[in-house]
């Protein structure tokens, strides 16, 4: 039993900006180019990801899917799958089996339901063996009989367009907006330009397949799981289930990429539990790749309209982008195609639009940088296109139309840096050496081209927790170690190193003094990874628990809280000898203890002598214990809570007045030079340079590493990556990575990245913003407006594959 209510914490509510305490740490350590952490884990196979955790009797599932695109189960016939070796089951549940997997972020389950068929490769059943193979085979015997096999489905999105429908704006993530009058300032400009640009679905593919191990303990659900959200997932599979939140545990200590396809829970955790519970053992489903593919989660097609309006200077008046995207029938998530339009460019004349279509294909739901990734590649090709219309440099163009605040809300920006990453880029490629004409440049048989594009994404900051304890460790060099912990998700993209490094900053610590626990939901809640808000939510709240701690030894001390300094295990104090770290603790653990035993004194009416075996003293933490249950406890009971001798404190952040007084976003500017082959069309991309700024950056090589995977990411969405659908039956045709196609080493030229230096005082005490997501922003555009340059061949159906461009080769 617990003597005091919580642990003292550190909140924060970003109401207004704030000053940081890095610039104050003597160790400097956050911004460093430090190695991984984990990286020793992961090249020897020692980081544990779910379908490699074993519990004793676990057997094995493999899920069964739909066959057709729509229509109703008839009988499920299991009779030859219960003749294989090995086949303990074929567990089928219509009422809990999810139909889809559910978004990020969201509380209650996703639709569930498997009578019905909305999409080819729907989860119907899982057949459970006592090994994976024996599984395979009885998922293969399975026989399912559908009542109506012929009925319509919706697959041909360009077919359906005529019943797009509005989109519900309530549960998006943007919002229809109209500002002046577009159309008219359109047709009334000097300069105008109205195009249709066409992306289509892709696939998230992470490295990782999508996984779950579960098993009970009683009423309680425990769950190895694959996830990027730990805190919703787990509200979304307690809704399903009809559980309480508390009897369900969620644990991913290391996740093999996501990419937004695991932001919430998907089709093969709830029938890993349900087969659990009906076996009374473990059971391990791991899905496919074509059933990742097929069963999770795409990014939507979309058709683009954008309309831009300007004088005859290149002063943009209008902006139109209107957009149209599917999904599944009553889903309600729509792909942001505008979320950076609104804020971009200026022009009093403005319109966002979205409509949508009902699909029966894969849910659509987020997938890297949802919104910018596709939306930026409509906005930033008509740029490019309406710079060439103009005769003006496509650099220039955006130039004069840098607003000097959010022209949609009229608030100003945190920080804006969009023309210095345009600059600074322009410098580094060599931008100057550029033909503005197309068809320019002819370097034997391989046409040369540049193109750029800008890149912004909009900086989110979202509730999270944390909790730091300092604890007395003798088997460290300085006698003292401190552990983190929170609900946070390492995806890949370096949680355990960048929060590693905040620690040890703030605490005084080396790098390998800091213990950090991420991944149970036995742990405080955190945002999770996604969105590119992860690092500045779940630091924030490492940062705030840290501070705390700092201001406890600052009170033992006599110092003040903003002035005292930490380093390599010593408690600066000024006019004295330092303090160790671990001194500070031991007698802070004692104060604490003993300002309880004073407590319980006053409020039972211990006996004098009891309360007279701990000496007297000054305390200043003596509002964190509630008493009022307190019923008699022993001495030895009360100091017990602090005879392992540490000190622990939690952190809080929350978004504030400063998401709505200015506008936060991350910028950059991307540049890239392809090569198109003269006769077959075949596309290269020679070299890139991104260049992006970010805030405060908490590690140069992990954040110059996603900028790698966002610029590769730009170079599968703008050449290879579609996912097709077999119009006739709803079938994915390419549902695995020999046919759907990614980059690959050989695909990937030199790239080159630049992170600015930049100081935003509004987003977090961090001063950081996003950057993975930032990066993929306008990438694929820089390619497109490349291979313009290089053979005068405007591509607006995505992705930009020779055959669309050798019936236009220049001669």
């Amino acid at each position: 039993m617990a003597l005091f209510q919580s642990e003292p914490t550190k909140k924060m509510t970003m109401d207004k900006p704030v000053d940081s305490l890095f610039d104050k740490t003597a160790s400097q350590l956050v911004g460093k180019p430090i190695n991984r952490v984990d990286g020793s884990l992961k090249v020897s196979g020692q980081a544990p990801y779910t379908a490699e955790f074993y519990v004793e009797g676990q057997a094995y599932g493999v899920l069964v899917g739909a066959t057709i695109a729509k229509g109703k189960i008839k009988h499920i016939d299991s009779r030859a799958v219960e003749d294989i070796p090995g086949v303990i089951k074929v567990v089928i549940d219509p009422k809990h089996f999810l139909r889809n997997s559910q978004q990020g972020g969201e509380k209650k389950a996703p639709t569930q339901g498997a009578t019905e068929i909305f999409y080819h490769g729907q989860p119907i059943a899982a057949v459970i063996a006592e090994t994976f193979e024996a599984a395979t085979e009885g998922a293969k015997a399975l026989k399912i009989t559908y009542k109506d096999e012929t009925e319509d489905a919706i697959i041909d999105f360009d077919a359906a367009l005529s019943d797009a429908h509005p989109v519900n704006e309530a549960e998006g993530s943007d919002k229809n907006h109209r500002q002046g009058n577009p159309e008219q300032g359109l047709v009334d400009s000097e300069v105008s330009l109205d195009r249709v640009y066409y992306t289509p679905s892709q696939s998230n593919s992470p490295m990782e397949p999508h996984a779950t191990l579960a098993y009970w303990e009683d009423d309680k659900l425990i769950m190895y799981t694959s996830n990027q959200m730990l805190a919703s997932c787990k509200q979304q599979v307690a809704d399903a289930l009809g559980l309480d939140k508390d009897n369900v545990q969620l644990i991913a200590r290391y996740v093999g990429g996501g990419f937004g396809s695991k932001l919430g829970i998907a089709p093969e955790s709830i029938a890993a539990a349900i087969s659990a519970k009906e076996l009374k053992r473990p059971v391990l489903i791991v899905m496919t790749r074509p059933q990742v593919m097929e069963s999770t989660v795409r990014r939507s097609n979309t058709r683009q309209r954008i309309g831009i309006g300007c004088d005859k200077n290149g002063t943009i008046n209008t902006f139109i982008h209107n957009t149209i995207t599917s999904n599944l029938p009553g889903e309600s998530f729509f792909e942001p195609t505008a979320l950076s339009t609104h804020y971009l460019y200026g022009g009093e004349n403005r319109q966002v639009e979205y409509q949508m279509v009902d699909t029966n294909q894969v849910l659509s739901g987020s997938m890297r940088a949802p919104g910018e990734a596709v939306g930026l590649i409509a906005v930033e090709c008509a740029m490019d296109e309406l710079a060439h219309q103009l005769g003006l440099d496509p650099i220039e163009l955006r130039r004069r139309n840098e607003p000097k605040q959010d022209p949609s809300q009229d608030i100003p920006f945190s920080t804006r840096q969009l023309v210095a990453c345009m600059d600074k880029g322009a410098e580094q490629f060599g931008w100057d050496k550029r033909s503005a004409a197309p068809t320019s440049r002819l370097e034997g048989d391989w046409w040369i081209g540049m193109g750029m594009a800008v890149a912004a994404r909009g900086n989110q900051l979202k509730l999270s927790e944390a909790r730091a304890t300092l604890q007395v460790d003798s088997s460290k060099s300085l006698g003292v170690k401190a552990i983190i912990e929170t609900d946070m998700t390492d995806i890949g993209t370096g949680s355990y190193t960048v929060f590693t490094q905040i620690a040890a900053d703030l605490l005084g610590l080396p790098v390998d003094h800091i213990e950090m626990k991420l991944g149970d939901t036995s742990l405080p809640p955190a945002v999770g990874s996604g969105g590119s808000m992860g690092a500045a939510s779940s630091g924030s709240s490492i940062y705030l628990a840290c501070q705390q701690l700092r201001e406890m030894l600052a009170d033992k001390v006599g110092l003040y809280p903003d002035t005292i300094q930490l380093h390599a295990g010593q408690v600066k104090k000024a006019g004295d000898h330092d303090v160790t770290v671990k001194e500070a603790i031991i007698e802070s653990s004692k104060k604490i203890a003993t300002d309880l035993v004073d407590k319980l004194a006053e409020k039972t009416g211990l006996s004098a002598s009891i309360h007279e075996l701990i000496p007297e003293q000054e305390y200043s933490h003596q509002d964190d214990y509630d008493f009022s249950n307190f019923q008699s406890h022993s001495l030895a009971d009360i100091i017990s809570q602090y005879d392992d001798q540490k000190l622990s404190a939690k952190g809080e952040i929350k978004p504030g007045k400063n998401e709505k007084s200015h506008r936060q976003a991350s910028y950059g500017a991307n540049f890239a030079e392809v090569a198109v082959h003269r006769f077959t069309g075949e596309i290269r991309v020679k070299r890139m340079t991104g260049v992006f700024a970010a805030g405060r950056i908490l590690n140069h090589k992990t954040a110059t590493s996603q900028c790698y995977g966002g610029m590769v990411f730009g170079i599968g969405s703008a050449l290879m990556e579609e996912v097709i659908h077999d119009k006739h039956d709803g079938r994915l045709c390419n549902h695995d990575l020999s046919e759907y196609h990614i980059p690959v080493n050989a695909d990937v030229p030199q790239l080159d990245v630049i992170l600015m230096e930049e100081d935003d005082r509004y987003t977090n005490p961090m001063h950081i913003k996003g950057i993975g997501e930032t990066a993929i922003s306008g990438a694929a555009a820089a390619i497109g407006n490349a291979i313009y340059n290089a053979v005068g061949i405007r591509v607006r159906d995505f992705p930009i594959t020779l055959d669309k461009l050798l019936h236009q080769l220049p001669e």
